[in-house]
């Protein structure tokens, strides 16, 4: 009888890991829908679980209970992020895909709504992911991308708030543009615009320079 060969699956087992992938996947689009939908408090395992169309106690055995499964989305959210929005990508591009990404969710815009009216969320975000944010805006800022007399925190509150803002308020702004925010017319202009302020923040970095050679 020939060994079995090491270190390779059998057709059944590898079945079964992309079953477990697939009701994790299944798993964590379900917790961002309820989380959303109901905050952290309001939100229940076992109607994450019913929007998953799986049973609640593979929440338990995946994730440990509610809490692991929040940290598990939100980790991998942030793990996103930092591929995305790394120092070395241009800010004009950064500002697109936190735009492009809350418009083609709009439940991240709404569970941070939540977490702004104080819902208990479990911090996931550590000091060090802020402080290594707020690093990767001063050296936009020693880039020129940035103008020099503007805070970094101050410049990354807005541009946050500036991405969401149009989940936040999509009834005003469909009044204001004409369109849904799910309309392709809607992320182009809101996002040209958003482009050209960045670029304005540019070029009063020039202009400072101009002014102070020597700074």
């Amino acid at each position: 009888m020939e060994p079995k060969r090491p270190g390779r699956r059998s057709p059944e087992s590898a079945e079964r890991v992309r079953d477990a992938e697939r009701t994790k996947r299944r798993l964590l689009d379900a917790a961002l829908s309820e989380f959303a939908a109901n905050g952290y408090e309001g939100a229940r395992v076992g109607a994450i679980a019913a929007r998953a169309g799986v049973n609640k106690q593979l929440i338990s055995y995946y994730f440990g209970g509610k809490e692991g499964l929040f940290r598990a989305m939100t980790r991998e959210w942030l793990d996103d992020e930092r591929d995305q929005a790394g120092p070395d990508v241009p800010a004009a591009q950064v500002i697109r895909w936190y735009l492009r990404d809350n418009l083609a969710d709009p439940r991240i815009g709404r569970l941070a709504m939540w977490q702004a009216l104080g819902d208990d969320l479990p911090e996931e975000e550590s000091e060090e992911d802020a402080e290594r944010e707020l690093a990767h805006m001063r050296e936009r800022q020693r880039k020129g991308e940035i103008a020099a007399d503007l805070d970094p925190a101050a410049v990354q509150i807005a541009l946050m708030g500036m991405t969401m803002a149009p989940v936040v308020f999509r009834r005003t702004a469909k009044r204001l543009f004409g369109v849904d925010i799910d309309d392709p017319d809607f992320e182009t202009r809101y996002g040209d615009t958003l482009s050209r302020i960045l670029a304005r923040l540019a070029e009063e970095t020039e202009h400072h320079r101009e002014r102070n050679p020597e700074s």
